[in-house]
């Protein structure tokens, strides 16, 4: 039985619900679903004739001078130059790092910029026509899952950790056809890699053979050489 302040805040609470313009609330959340399908639609008709690509991750917070926004400039050009697109979250750090290697080597570079409060602009190294905004970040994970044929995953924070999870799901469901995803930096990613090793595989949560979904390098020649062996062994393919 609800007493006292708890009794208090339970009428408030109750009576917020009550007080609801439930009806106009559904009426925004049906519309929402044209903002949703537009996205799409436009991501879609941009995204559909850019021919084999490769993403890069990494955070946005990695200034010039660190080794890792260098050596994502690297990789982007080695891979450009196997004659992949790059595409990025078009935004600053490793995605600008990724977007220029691309443009030095005079290949496609793809930016799919995302709105937010802070840290989120587009990089100068994107191709005008390749410039594409979102809203949803739900939209844009499908875009970079759609149009990727392989995943470079820079030291980064929750943003990158989401768009790596979300392939590593995706591959194991088998909802999306496998293609290479590489963790660079192995100091950098062993202690997520230890606990998937010591706690997941352990307590029976993912299979041995779901280790072998990454493949963990430290420079940019192993990164590019692992695209490279992926795609002598199997077919370039749209991924679903």
């Amino acid at each position: 039985m609800v007493a006292g302040p708890e009794k208090e805040i339970d009428q408030r609470v109750q009576m917020s619900f009550k007080e609801k313009t439930w009806d106009q609330t559904v009426t925004k959340d049906s519309w929402m679903v044209f903002k949703v399908m537009s996205e799409f639609v436009d991501g879609y008709e941009k995204l559909a004739k850019i021919g084999p690509c490769v993403s890069i991750f990494g955070s946005a917070r990695l200034k010039k001078e660190d080794p890792y926004y260098e050596m994502a400039v690297d990789i982007s050009q080695r891979i450009t130059e196997m004659g992949f697109g790059i595409i990025t979250g078009g935004g600053p750090g490793v995605m600008e790092a990724g977007n220029k290697g691309a443009h030095m080597a005079g290949g496609k570079s793809i930016g799919l910029n995302i709105a937010l409060p802070f840290e989120q602009h587009f990089n100068p190294f994107i191709d005008k026509h390749y410039n594409i905004d979102f809203n949803y970040f739900f939209v844009r994970k499908v875009m970079f899952m759609k149009y990727s044929q392989g995943f470079i995953v820079m030291p980064g924070g929750f943003g990158t950790l989401d768009e790596l999870s979300e392939a590593l799901t995706l591959i194991q469901t088998q909802k999306i056809a496998r293609f290479p995803i590489v963790l660079v930096g192995s100091k950098f990613w062993s202690g997520l890699l230890d606990w998937f090793k010591n706690t997941l595989l352990e307590n029976g949560l993912i299979s041995e053979k779901d280790l072998s979904l990454y493949r963990v390098v430290d420079t940019a020649e192993e990164a590019a050489a692992h695209i490279q062996a992926f795609y002598e062994k199997y077919t370039i393919d749209v991924n679903f």
